[in-house]
């Protein structure tokens, strides 16, 4: 059940759907699928679900978004296993499970990530927009609850002198709970030794190395199916390639059909090792871990993967200089790349 013919989420729908549709064409045993995709997930969900139940489903997949699943709650009577991919703050009913990218979990996540590192303080970055609070929010309370210290809170409004008398101490680092335009333009103002924390809110994607090297060292965390980890080469990619966002969604498709055969007992393998992360099972609720990562050299790669020469990871004219020079040479470059 998703939403795909909606003007707000009908390409993030048709991105989740073809992910599912890619796990399902490698699946030899793969139960036939019937795609409910005209639903308004604020008011026809519980009727479209229980058509769906009328119909035979063995499983049901969707709704996607937190109103939908919200919406979803009120049938109160799961014949069939149900996997929601957003979650609710309600009581856990029998047969209803959710799967999602909630992004404070990743937050959460890096606090535990970088007090794990020795980080005893913190310096939060964010701004006056709603997921920039929801990602400061969530990582302090985190922070906070693990120990931690919360030594300054900054709100950046575009005036970069305020980080003029940020001092970088061997146990403090930096969350950016801002996203990648915004921590691109933060983060070189930053000393350079201070050590850098943020979510996949920072990273949209390799294609770019030259914005990326604004976030040479900054630590975050993402999906392996971005990294290309060895558990993703087995499924197909998205053809035409899609945006990083939507990439995420793809992705998430195809991890909720390997968890409906979790539900439906023809898998048992628990946690998964899958490409939006680690995946376990805590009450009905699927969790994900997400996987460390690090931008190195303009390239945004998983945080334990050996680091390249330099010189393997600039264009072709810089091959065959060397790396002292292929350094200098982009970061020339990188000087001159205008900010958007």
């Amino acid at each position: 059940m998703l939403p795909l013919e909606s003007a707000s989420f009908g390409a993030a729908a048709a991105a989740v759907q073809q992910g599912f549709l890619a796990a399902v064409g490698l699946d030899p045993q793969a139960l036939p699928v019937r795609v409910y995709g005209n639903l308004d997930e604020n008011s026809s969900v519980a009727a479209v679900y229980r058509q769906a139940v009328a119909d035979g489903a063995s499983a049901v997949v969707g709704p996607l978004t937190r109103n939908g699943v919200a919406a979803l709650t009120a049938v109160n009577n799961f014949p069939v296993p149900t996997l929601s991919l957003n979650t609710v703050e309600s009581a856990p009913l029998h047969n209803l499970y959710c799967f999602g990218m909630a992004i404070e979990s990743e937050a959460k996540q890096v606090a535990r990530l970088a007090g794990k590192q020795g980080y005893k303080q913190a310096i939060v970055i964010s701004a006056d927009e709603p997921l920039a609070r929801r990602l400061q929010y969530a990582f302090e309370e985190q922070w906070t609850a693990s120990g931690g210290t919360v030594l300054r809170e900054i709100d950046f409004n575009g005036d970069t002198s305020m980080f003029a008398d940020i001092a970088a101490t061997p146990d403090t680092m930096v969350f950016f709970a801002t996203g990648a335009e915004k921590s691109r333009l933060i983060h070189p103002f930053l000393p350079a030794n201070m050590a850098a924390y943020a979510t996949s809110q920072i990273f949209s994607g390799n294609a770019d190395t030259l914005v990326n090297f604004d976030l040479e060292g900054v630590h975050f965390v993402d999906m392996p199916w971005l990294m290309q980890t060895p558990a993703v080469p087995a499924y197909p990619r998205a053809s035409p390639a899609l945006p990083t966002d939507q990439e995420r969604l793809y992705a998430l498709g195809i991890d909720a059909y390997r968890l409906v055969q979790v539900l439906l007992g023809r898998q048992t393998a628990l946690p998964l090792d899958g490409v939006t992360g680690r995946v376990s099972l805590k009450g009905h609720t699927f969790e994900r871990e997400a996987l460390p990562a690090l931008f190195v050299q303009g390239h945004a790669q998983p945080a334990d993967a050996p680091i390249a020469p330099a010189v393997q990871m600039f264009p072709d004219q810089f091959r065959n200089a060397s790396a002292v020079e292929a350094a200098s040479a982009v970061g020339a470059a990188s000087a001159v790349v205008p900010k958007p």
